[in-house]
């Protein structure tokens, strides 16, 4: 590609709107266009970016024996209502009707869609298994879209379903999918982590995310600094160990803690440390049908972890709650523990306080807190007392698999993979006949790749103060030959036959040819990130031409007879 041919336009500015790495870089290079909050244009740099992702992940999953299909954008509504997902989903399932007033979706994922071609095509055990996949446009009405590519509205999807007659077979497939996107992630240069997840939305059982390490990544992912144990902070566990209380309570006692409510406040008051205190944390769990007041205790020292605690007890979401909804259902603000709750209060303990003793805690009495409480006898709570694990994961926690320190980092979901099993095909009926002819519903996996996220993604991971370094394998163009100046008939007619030449190697390359200024054309190389920078300037005249690597930085000059081979080397490498 001649880049005087080109419809490719830099900005010097970005958009004010703008406050991530990539978003910025990709409106500035010229790859996206906004279009609507949330919703862009890809201009011919991002398109062939997004192309050469879309390759590496066709040829991974035809390698698994993936089968592409491409399933309507535009899903009837009342395959969400089947499954239940119409009420479920929100605001964020964008509903329309037609001129007859059929209602449909535009749909955000597409495991009612495949269910329904599935179950009126595989009869028999003898078809399965079979892995569907498509790389196909997505919509989500998010209420805040934000940062470019990373939280739009509009998004390129590569979402498969595979569907199986025993749930062995779909472990074997699960793990072949997450060997398949190690692949994928690997071929595109990008440095990642497979972290157990939720569920989420979705359903199922297991579930593992694909994690772009990333400054910027808006999730928290635990990772061992010595084994490969990886998780996201919604799910991460720890090693649990139970310290002694140095100080010591003979008698289990109210202490009067005059208008001491928090935390610091009370184990000061007290001479504690927080390690040894319990702290409620109240919410108001909404269901399907109702909302309730739920109270979950977790250690002094920790913080809840509010996708476990929604989980434990079910709950579509957890919101506040008001001290006067603490009151109204006879709690005390401040002073709230587990013993002597309400009997229509419902809790939950953190694993982390099973069996603990010598703590201080709330007494569900103004002004007062309870000091050497322990937990060793589950009665004493009342026979509904539910332990699970709630509280977040901290940096300097134990691994649960080797024991060694834990630490924080952030990435960048770019790839989620489930284990259905039957929550979409039991509800929609979907069953096939086993080996003894028998109607069974089917067991499935989902597998999706946030493809348009992948180049937001890749660029956060791989930028500087100038612009994108793009990886060399999804990167537009690899190598930029930039002319220093197009009069000059010697430098352009080098750079052409130097362009030729790699095109005909089958190198992608851009023949920077434009009536432009030296510097804006350098300027362009390092905003759009071309990898290789071959400058044919004036030093052609002493038979120099300048190469430059972007991500390093390095600059260096070979003799014009040598520049094929080199260029050709830093390609191949």
């Amino acid at each position: 590609m001649r880049w005087s041919n080109f419809f490719a336009y830099t900005l010097k500015e970005a958009p004010k709107d703008a406050v991530v790495a990539s978003h910025k870089y990709l409106i500035r290079g010229g790859y996206i266009k906004q279009v609507a909050a949330g919703i862009y244009n890809f201009l011919p740099l991002g398109k062939i970016v997004l192309d050469n992702i879309k390759k590496i992940i066709k040829e991974e999953m035809d390698k698994a024996g993936a089968q592409e299909v491409m399933l309507s954008f535009v899903t009837p509504y009342e395959l969400w209502e089947e499954t239940g997902r119409a009420k479920k989903y929100g605001d964020e399932l964008l509903r329309i009707e037609d001129r007859k007033g059929q209602k449909f979706v535009l749909s955000p994922t597409n495991e009612e869609s495949v269910v329904d071609l599935v179950r009126g095509t595989i009869k028999s055990y003898k078809q399965l298994p079979v892995n569907l996949y498509q790389i196909n446009l997505k919509f989500r009405d998010e209420a805040r879209p934000r940062f470019g590519l990373l939280r739009g509205r509009e998004f390129i999807m590569k979402d498969a379903y595979s569907f199986h007659a025993t749930r062995e077979d779909l472990d074997r497939e699960f793990n072949l999918m997450q060997e398949t996107y190690e692949n994928i992630f690997k071929k595109m240069g990008l440095d990642f982590r497979v972290v157990e997840a939720d569920s989420g939305a979705i359903g199922g059982s297991g579930s593992r995310e694909f994690m772009v390490l990333a400054d910027t990544g808006e999730d928290d992912i635990v990772v061992c600094t010595e084994c490969n144990y990886a998780a996201n902070i919604e799910v991460a566990t720890r090693k649990h160990e139970q310290r002694e209380n140095p100080v010591k309570t003979e008698v289990i006692e109210e202490v009067y803690t005059p208008n001491k409510k928090s935390i610091e406040e009370v184990c000061e008051f007290l001479g504690v440390d927080p390690y040894f205190s319990i702290k409620a944390v109240a919410k108001k769990a909404v269901f399907d049908d109702k909302e309730e007041v739920v109270v979950f205790f977790i250690r002094g020292t920790d913080t809840l972890e509010e996708t476990k605690a929604k989980n434990a007890v079910g709950a579509l979401e957890l919101v506040d709650v008001s001290e006067e909804e603490l009151e109204k259902v006879g709690l005390v603000p401040g002073f709230i523990g587990p013993f002597g709750l309400p009997s229509n209060v419902k809790y939950v303990i953190d694993d982390d306080l099973r069996m603990a003793t010598e703590l201080v805690c709330g007494a569900n009495k103004k002004d007062y807190h309870i000091k050497g409480a322990g937990l060793l006898d589950a009665n004493l709570l009342g026979n509904l007392t539910l332990y699970r694990d709630i509280a977040a994961v901290k940096e300097g926690d134990k691994c649960p698999k080797c024991g060694k320190p834990l630490k924080i980092t952030k990435g960048i979901e770019v790839g989620h993979i489930f284990k259905l099993g039957t929550a979409y095909s039991e509800p929609m009926n979907a069953t096939f006949l086993d080996e003894n002819g028998k109607a069974k519903p089917f067991i499935m996996g989902c597998y999706g790749i946030g493809v348009s996220r992948l180049i937001a993604a890749a660029i956060e991971q791989n930028h500087d103060e100038k612009g994108i370094i793009w990886p060399k394998e999804i990167a537009p163009f690899v190598v930029d030959i930039i002319v220093g100046d197009v009069k000059k008939e010697e430098q352009l007619n080098f750079a052409t036959k130097l362009y030729e030449k790699l095109k005909k190697a089958g190198v992608r390359v851009i023949l920077d040819d434009r009536k432009e200024r030296f510097g804006p054309k350098i300027a362009d190389f390092e905003l759009v990130g071309f990898p290789i920078g071959v400058i044919v300037g004036k030093k052609l005249k002493d038979g120099k031409v300048e190469i430059r690597d972007r991500k390093s930085g390095e600059k260096f000059e070979v003799g014009g007879d040598e520049v094929f081979e080199k260029v050709m080397e830093m390609v191949r490498k």
